[in-house]
């Protein structure tokens, strides 16, 4: 009836705005108002307001809608609540009741349906109370990457989407409809009614044909696009025009997939309605997504049964531990013992069944409540287990009299449950003190007292003053008796009878006269009297009941087991599995009420894996990770939306067939010829965006080589002009090459600019390697001595390269060769190397070094391009390059580090991690041990993140302002690089960091604190792995080779003095 249904969308509409979820106080609430919806609300949300007391003569009938529009089960109150006790209280009371009086106005004019001005007027509180309370601003939004080969899609690998604001809600909701495929082929080729191109009738299809088209644009890209991720800046800025909503709102993935299965309805609808020829349209949104369920009742003792159509099913968390129990307990409401009896009965209830599931059956997980005593919503962080199969059989109306029989059965199990439980609690929690322990154990100690060993004295007499210090009164008792039993040993503190001899007397510990507890003295308490008789008895009677104990104990436990399989089981007969649902998609909501992070974990039935899809990030995941971050209970991760789709309908995910070939159908050719043209251009503006980055970067480098060439140059000109007794140049491990090209040189271990004492030892090695070549050879011809040199210098690195050295001792450091011998590079790599290095121009200070200089670099014009690979060669000297200034920046870094000076060593030590790991890819000895620089990266941001901390726990103004920028310039660009490879100690770190700033939402603190830390929360919680575009690297200081060594020995032996724990 028209009645009814207007008193469950005000049921509906009250239920959203004040987060109560008990019916019969929302219809009292209206009552009392006598429907007035914002008299209503300050009913509900006065502070001082009681529970009213619940009559069972009051129930809410679910009604039958009389239009063609149908509903959707329930509402998102729990998960979409808002404050309404703030100071903007009145202001919202008139917005709301400005806009019930328009609505039915609105609705003839723009054709906009009563539920989506429902959600429109809860946005708009919502709007208000952000005035008063949390307020959210823009996201930092994360910087493409200059490079457009680092935002290229590698083969055919899913493609992402950019978060453009606090929208990885919109990420986490298309993924997982993208990834149906029968709904992707839907939107891909839904074509606009002809008359659209007349101006739209309405505002609905002024808004949702261009939201169709911009979903179609965007499903395209995700489809052929060679980005690794696609913007959808269109569709979503269409969506928040409807939402009015700021930019910052970040929304809620339920509120937002209404709103977009809703419009995707509207869409098909009109074009249904051109196409139909004489028959009813069909809508396949409506037969994809919708299902139909039999609300049978009972009413104050009338009985009732309405059909109802219902979108996705909201299901409540709290005080349940799997789906199953959230799904019972949803079929159910209120008594419905009256249900399944002839007798009239006052009492009211209803049950849900099932009579048409829709091929996808989507489940909104309910983990928000109001907390009415904060004036704020709260999530719900308990565990809720949800299978990977789901079996629907037992909900369904066609099952209802062998569901309703397995429901007694399971509650007369869970009857006779509860009462061998509560028996043996008894068993196991014994005693009728605060204390209770096992029977068993109970019983076992009385044994063992019995069984002591007898003593005989008082724990207040036979103390002997008289005795020295150390020394004892009496002597020790003779062994016991074989009947008596000593278990442990603790103080005495009972004595046996005085007739006992002086000589079997226990010594007392003294504790102001004796330095230590005697060894003899017995440590247990013990009767001071017991006959073997007794013992006997007694011990006889105590394993008996020990035993009876210990039997009842295991027979409880295994009816127990019994009972609980038996319920497990109690659905698992074929009859009870006919309606397979496989898990399709969980969709995951990491933080707070008032923040947080979305992100999708989706089956891939092709690769039979799951996959992680984190905005512009598509990684392959597992079922084990799924559970961890969906479950619930061990993080602020849990599943929030769950997305089964039916297990015997594979066309849901069935790749489409080319009907002439019968060739999958794949990338471009699943497009139709519009959306072909769309996608092929915007390949070509990024094909055009490569082409461009590469020939800059060919310039550049030409820049760069032209500029290293006239430097060159400059220093041969000043070293021709030189006098002869001047200082030589510092040798160079790889020096000029032949006259006829241009020098390349490096400032790190290549030729330096001024002469130095690392330098003259270099150079005294070369010279040392020749004067033993020109000795140890007969023929003393420079090529012969040349050839002897470099046989003895390579033989001294090698020596060096296989010598086992403290880490504290880097010999790769000392010369090229080492790193070289130790990376396994090619023969010919180290041959011209080592010819570089004779083939120094500094050699050439007497005539024997110059003629083996000149035979040197002779040698090295005879080397044809094809016996040396010049790109492999210079490869390698990059990689020593940078292995030097990867070791600067960790020096620099760990120092800074020893200096608490923690803002400055954290971009040294993020430069040479990564620099570090890129080097580590190409062999274990081509960088440094990965693990003191990930120990030392985490422990800086663990340190900045604890001074930030604790400057916003001051509450002062420049000390919190400086602490959250910190946090937003150092630290929050940082965890991504620690998420990235999912080390176990990185993402314990990442947790203690986020589980720090999210205790501070339970706590009192001033607006503007409340306001600042609910703006930096959702960028804290941000679970993407989008690595944030850092500043330029730390410019580093020259080093010569042995200021390098020295400097890198002395740091990294300070480090090796700190303890283990403390690294």
């Amino acid at each position: 009836s028209l009645l009814n249904f207007h008193q469950q969308t005000l049921l509906n509409q009250l239920r959203e705005i004040t987060g109560t979820t008990d019916v019969q106080l929302l219809q009292q609430a209206l009552q009392v108002s006598n429907g007035d919806l914002a008299e209503a609300v300050a009913f509900l949300t006065e502070k001082n307001a009681k529970v009213p007391k619940q009559d069972e003569t009051t129930y809410y009938q679910t009604s039958q809608v009389a239009s063609d529009r149908y509903i959707s089960v329930g509402s998102q109150a729990d998960t979409n609540v808002i404050d309404l006790t703030g100071d903007d209280k009145d202001d919202l009371q008139r917005a709301i009741a400005l806009s019930l009086e328009e609505s039915s106005r609105a609705f003839r004019e723009t054709g906009i349906t009563d539920e989506e001005q429902a959600i429109s007027r809860v946005l708009e509180a919502s709007i208000a109370e952000n005035k008063a309370s949390l307020k959210r601003t823009h996201t930092e939004v994360w910087r493409d990457s200059p490079n457009p080969h680092d935002r290229k899609r590698i083969d055919s690998c899913p493609v992402g989407l950019k978060n453009v604001g606090n929208t990885c809600w919109f990420s986490a909701v298309i993924q997982s409809l993208f990834n149906l495929l029968e709904f992707q082929r839907l939107v891909l080729n839904y074509s606009p009614p002809a008359r659209v191109h007349d101006l739209p009738r309405n505002q609905k299809e002024h808004r949702n044909l261009p939201f169709m088209q911009e979903l179609r644009h965007l499903f395209s890209l995700m489809v052929g696009s060679k980005r690794k991720y696609v913007d959808p800046s269109r569709a979503v800025d269409i969506l928040k025009d409807a939402f009015k909503s700021s930019e910052s709102q970040q929304q809620d993935v339920s509120e937002f997939t209404h709103k977009l299965l809703d419009w995707l309805e509207d869409a098909f609808q009109m074009k249904a309605e051109e196409d139909r020829e004489g028959e009813k349209p069909k809508n396949p949104m409506v037969e994809l997504f919708y299902g139909r369920f039999l609300a049978v009742g009972v009413l104050e003792g009338k009985k009732f049964e309405n059909t109802e159509m219902f979108g996705q099913y909201p299901l409540q968390v709290n005080g349940f531990k799997d789906l199953h129990e959230c799904l019972e307990a949803a079929m159910i409401e209120g008594e419905i013992e009256s249900l399944h009896s002839a007798e009239n009965s006052a009492r009211s209830g209803q049950e849900h069944w099932f009579t048409e599931l829709p091929p996808v059956l989507t489940f909104e997980l309910s983990r928000f409540e109001f907390n009415q005593a904060l004036g704020r919503p709260e999530k719900i962080h308990n565990k809720l287990e949800f299978p990977s199969m789901l079996y629907m059989d037992r909900y369904m109306d066609r099952n209802r009299d062998i569901t309703r029989i397995k429901r007694e059965e399971i509650r007369r199990l869970k009857e006779h449950l509860t009462l061998l439980q509560q028996r043996l609690e008894r068993y196991l929690s014994y005693g009728s003190g605060p204390k209770r322990f096992p029977l068993a154990d109970v019983l076992q100690y009385a044994m063992e007292f019995a069984s002591s060993k007898p003593v005989c004295t008082s724990p207040v007499e036979d103390i002997d003053s008289s005795v020295p210090p150390g020394g004892t009164a009496g002597q020790p008792l003779p062994p016991p008796r074989a009947e008596t039993v000593c278990i442990r040993a603790e103080p005495s503190w009972y004595g046996c009878c005085g007739s006992v001899s002086a000589q079997q007397r226990v010594p007392i510990h003294k504790p102001f006269t004796q330095s230590r507890l005697p060894p003899d003295l017995p440590m247990h308490p013990a009767p001071r009297h017991i006959t073997e008789e007794e013992l006997r008895v007694l011990e006889g009677c105590l394993h008996r009941w020990r035993n009876e104990v210990e039997n009842d104990t295991r027979d409880l436990q295994g009816s127990i087991t019994r009972i609980h399989r038996t319920i497990e089981l109690m659905y698992s007969d074929k009859s009870m599995m006919q309606v397979p649902y496989r898990l399709h998609a969980v969709l995951v909501h990491e933080g707070q009420a008032n923040a947080g992070h979305y992100w999708a974990y989706i089956y891939d039935p092709h690769q039979r894996c799951w996959m992680k899809y984190n905005d512009i990030s598509v990684t392959k995941s597992s079922w084990e990770e799924l559970v961890r971050d969906s479950f619930g209970g061990y993080r602020n991760a849990s599943a929030y939306c769950l997305m089964y789709i039916n297990d015997k309908k594979p066309f849901l995910i069935e790749e489409e067939f080319d009907k002439e070939t019968g060739q999958i159908l794949s990338g471009m050719d699943k497009l139709p010829p519009d959306l072909k043209q769309y996608v092929k251009e915007d390949n070509e503006l990024f094909d055009k965006e490569v082409v461009e980055w590469n020939t800059l970067q060919a310039h550049k480098a030409q820049q760069e080589k032209l500029a290293l060439a006239t430097a060159a140059a400059a220093a041969l000109a000043a070293s021709s002009t030189s006098t002869t007794s001047s200082s030589p140049q510092p040798m160079s491990i790889e020096s000029s090459p032949p006259d006829n090209t241009v020098p390349q040189q490096d400032p790190e271990y290549m030729e330096q600019p001024s002469p130095t004492n690392d330098s003259k030892h270099l150079q005294e090695d070369t010279e040392r390697a020749i004067s033993r070549a020109a000795e140890e050879q007969d023929e003393r011809s420079p090529e012969a001595v040349l050839n002897a040199a470099i046989k003895l210098e390579y033989a001294r690195l090698l020596r060096f390269a296989k010598e086992d050295t403290p880490p504290e001792n880097d010999y790769r450091l000392q010369h090229i060769i080492v790193y070289l011998i130790q990376n396994q590079a090619p023969k010919k790599i180290l041959e011209r190397t080592l010819l570089t290095q004779f083939a120094d121009r500094n050699l050439a200070f007497d005539e024997r070094c110059k003629s083996i200089m000149n035979v040197a670099r002779a040698k090295l014009d005879l080397i044809r391009p094809e016996e040396v690979n010049m790109d492999e060669y210079e490869m390698w000297h990059q990689d020593y390059r940078n292995f030097r200034e990867t070791t600067v920046f960790m020096m620099t870094g760990f120092e800074l580090f020893q200096k608490t000076n923690y803002v400055e060593a954290l971009m040294y030590l993020i430069y040479s991690y990564q620099y570090n790991k890129e080097l580590l890819s190409k062999g274990l000895y081509r960088g440094h041990d990965e693990e003191p620089l990930g120990h030392y990266r985490r422990e800086c941001l663990l340190k900045l993140n604890e001074q930030a901390a604790a400057m916003f726990e001051s509450g002062e103004e420049p000390e919190v302002t400086t602490g959250l920028g910190i946090m937003n310039e150092l630290v929050v660009p940082c965890i991504p690089l620690l998420l990235v490879h999912d080390a176990e100690r990185d993402l314990l770190a990442v947790e203690d960091m986020r589980n720090r700033w999210c205790s501070y939402l339970g706590q009192e603190m001033e607006s503007k604190l409340q306001e600042k830390l609910t703006d930096f929360l959702p960028k804290l919680l941000d679970c993407s792995t989008e690595i944030k575009s850092f500043h330029d690297p730390p410019k580093l200081p020259s080093y010569s080779t042995l200021e390098l060594c020295e400097r890198f020995s002395r740091i990294m032996a300070a480090l090796g003095r700190v303890p283990v724990e403390g690294r």
